[in-house]
């Protein structure tokens, strides 16, 4: 078994025979007896559980305790006679800052127990965060779920090169982190990442937003307004809800896709602008284009490559990462009680359909934190107790077809849509792919709207029928 290591904290010198026994245990033990100096890094590194003895009462002050066990993220035990818990501040403190404590006389047996308890909730949160570290330093997104791991692959792929990104997926899965990961991971990282919520512009404004507009070009244009695609120049423009775009501005925005220069509103000299643009939707834009409600040249156009971002009720094993991530992140926030979350709070939150998806696990995750009155985050603290009615679950049948229809999509799109290559793929006639295409509604739109036997990589998107 590995060596568990231990920083111990001796109040006074008459208990330091209590190392001894913790070694005998298989601890490895580091003493300090100064209590006026927070340890570096280098003197606690590989601790995972501090011992702090506590005796006697007269020497304790609630500023240097609180001063030292919140220097290192340790588990923290006190070790203290009973009568010494009578003392109400020093009883606050045990609360507030301590994992356990244990009562004079020493009790070997079950002081092992609480340290080896201490030592697996140490090894457990490092577990967690240095999964969240390992990925939030490169994408600042948390999940190894395969649908996740498959995303942040590709994710990977699409950074290294410099063509269009369209990113779908529903509301509140992180489609502008997906984003601002491509920039960070890319050759542009060093110029500007600027974000333009298409949804939340006034209809009359998106021109002169996206594009900028010369003085005197309309009433109220007093100055020379720089637009945010030409304030992305170098770096990536990046265009939140593209499918409210009106039909009139995608025109624009195609243009500029096709020619890579803009013109500012009000004027006629085109102006070129080396930027990549990322933009994302919540809706389905293939059926947007079927309706005619989104430019289909527009749509390939943005679309080269893709990226969608699976719903958090599609990553269940990812929810305690990332309500762990939330809850580090916010820890300064937190009710002074609060250690984190309870087996019941984990398996609610499992267990939830999540319709808000990662934002709304965020805002549960962050309220909880601040209104719990206990040590631990129950169902109700995250508002979830009346809410397991909510749970989806899908019957046998749905779920069959459902793999079955992603399995067709993905490798129809991965054979650029040539039937025959899909069919012998999947080890099914190409009569059996065209009555599994109907069964599911897909339908290929190709040049003259025909379905294609060879399409090329252009027409490589599906199109659902209505």
């Amino acid at each position: 078994m590995a060596t568990r290591q231990l920083y111990l904290l001796q109040w006074q010198t008459s208990l330091i025979e209590l190392a001894f026994p913790l070694r005998e245990l298989g601890w490895t033990v580091r003493i300090s007896k100064d209590l006026d100096r927070v340890p570096t890094p280098a003197e606690v590194e590989g601790c995972d559980v501090g011992l702090v003895v506590i005796d006697p009462i007269d020497s304790f002050n609630s500023s240097t305790l609180e001063k030292l066990v919140t220097a290192h993220s340790f588990e923290w035990i006190a070790v203290l006679e009973a009568r010494v818990l009578q003392e109400p501040e020093l009883a606050r403190s045990i609360l507030k800052y301590f994992h356990d404590f244990h009562t004079l006389p020493l009790d070997a047996d079950r002081l092992h127990a609480v340290l080896g308890h201490a030592h697996g909730r140490a090894q457990l949160r490092h577990r967690f965060n240095g999964v969240e570290r390992d990925w939030a330093a490169k994408h600042q997104m948390v999940g190894k779920c395969p649908a996740m791991r498959s995303m942040l692959r590709n994710l990977d792929k699409i950074a290294r090169v410099d063509a269009p990104v369209l990113i779908s997926g529903e509301s509140g899965t992180g489609k502008e982190l997906a984003a601002r990961a491509i920039h960070r991971n890319s050759s542009r990282n060093q110029g500007p990442f600027v974000a333009v919520d298409c949804g939340a512009l006034p209809p009359s404004l998106i021109q002169s937003e996206l594009f900028g507009h010369e003085k005197g070009s309309f009433t109220g244009a007093h100055q020379r307004k720089i637009g945010r695609i030409e304030s992305a120049a170098g770096g990536v423009i990046f265009l939140d809800e593209i499918g409210n775009l009106a039909l009139d501005l995608q025109s624009n925005l195609l243009r500029f896709l096709q020619e890579r220069t803009i013109v500012r509103v009000g004027s006629t000299q085109p102006i070129p602008i080396d930027v990549r643009v990322v933009s994302a939707s919540h809706i389905d834009l293939p059926r947007a284009v079927v309706r005619g409600e989104f430019r289909e040249d527009l749509y390939y156009r943005l679309n080269v490559l893709h990226i969608e971002l699976p719903p958090l009720r599609a990553r269940r094993s990812d929810i305690p990462l990332l309500a762990e991530a939330v809850f580090n992140k916010y820890r300064a926030q937190r009710g002074p009680l609060v250690r984190g979350f309870s087996i019941e709070a984990l398996l609610a939150m499992e267990e939830y359909a999540w319709p808000g998806n990662v934002r709304e696990l965020i805002n549960r995750v962050q309220n909880a934190m601040i209104m719990c009155d206990g040590r631990l985050i129950t169902p109700r603290d995250l508002g979830l107790s009346a809410d397991r009615a909510q749970i989806e679950l899908p019957t046998l049948h749905s779920a069959r077809n459902s793999i079955e229809k992603d399995v067709v999509l993905q490798t129809l799109v991965h054979n650029h849509y040539n039937v025959s290559a899909a069919a012998r793929q999947l080890g099914v006639s190409r009569v059996t792919l065209y009555r599994l295409k109907e069964k599911f509604k897909i339908a290929h739109r190709g040049n003259g709207g025909i379905e294609s036997e060879h399409q090329g990589a252009l027409f490589s998107e599906p199109v659902v029928r209505q």
